[in-house]
């Protein structure tokens, strides 16, 4: 419990992230919010069998993070550590379609492994995006943001509450886990019956530490509704950030830009 709290659970580092001081981090959180969604709904909205075309949509997070001056390997170690979902998604997919669409040489690739890898790619793109979204503006600001877009309160409200708890819940895991320690006979992985009883006692111990936690949020006169004290202008940089990254995605979306530059790479090697 104690590494999953050290290594799951590490979702503060987002936080300290988001206390950046470059271009990106000084945006309107709402431009960035808008952005993301436009740019998960582009990619989205391809075929299965697409996967060329989305390529050219790692320019959007790789320029964001080099702009921003984000760490790749936290970026990449949380893509991966949720990347078995999309393999379950389509894990069964070249069984399922076994019907030859492209042929390298002498190896024929089914359609199956290429909506495979289609699945693979949308799903990092998108991922990798929201991971830039939050290390950039931080879970708060994302939260305020659509709640000045129009979002439901009671939507964001719950967002931010999730990722708070979270919080409770790698510290009573750090605490079972101690305590095991100390008293266990052995400091190695439990048996499945007491690994049972400890994530038991982890579920019972956070929700009435939940409890607390909101009964004196409620002796503090909160009511459902988060007021925020930090508000952000939308200026010029938010209307060129937005409008840029918008026609963007639309000429990458219907304009076979991957396509021509093959195209234009075999004309300039023949």
């Amino acid at each position: 419990m104690q590494n999953i709290s050290t290594q799951v659970f590490d979702i503060g580092m987002m936080d300290r992230l988001a206390s950046g001081g470059s271009a990106i981090h000084r945006l309107d959180a709402r431009a960035k919010v808008i952005v993301t969604f436009a740019f998960c709904l582009s990619i989205v909205s391809f075929g299965k069998y697409a996967v060329a075309p989305l390529v050219a949509f790692a320019l959007y997070p790789a320029i964001v993070v080099s702009a921003a001056g984000l760490p790749w390997r936290y970026l990449l170690k949380k893509l991966i550590m949720v990347s078995p979902f999309a393999i379950m998604v389509g894990i069964f997919n070249p069984m399922l379609d076994r019907e030859p669409l492209v042929q390298l040489g002498s190896i024929v690739v089914t359609g199956g492994w290429v909506s495979f890898s289609s699945i693979i790619a949308r799903f990092g793109l998108t991922v990798l995006a929201v991971l830039v979204l939050l290390t950039t503006t931080g879970i708060n600001g994302v939260c305020r943001a659509m709640d000045r877009l129009g979002f439901p309160q009671v939507f964001t409200v719950q967002i931010m509450f999730l990722y708070r708890y979270l919080f409770l819940l790698s510290d009573e895991a750090q605490r079972i886990s101690r305590a095991r320690t100390v008293r266990g006979p052995s400091p190695g992985i439990p048996d499945i019956r007491i690994f049972i009883r400890l994530v038991g006692t982890l579920l019972v111990r956070a929700i009435a530490r939940a409890h607390r936690v909101y009964a004196a949020m409620e002796s503090r006169g909160f009511d459902g509704h988060i007021r925020n004290t930090r508000r952000s202008e939308w200026g010029k940089r938010e209307s060129v950030y937005v409008l840029c990254c918008l026609a963007s995605f639309i000429l990458l979306r219907f304009s076979d830009v991957v396509g021509r530059l093959g195209q234009l790479t075999l004309e300039l090697i023949k």
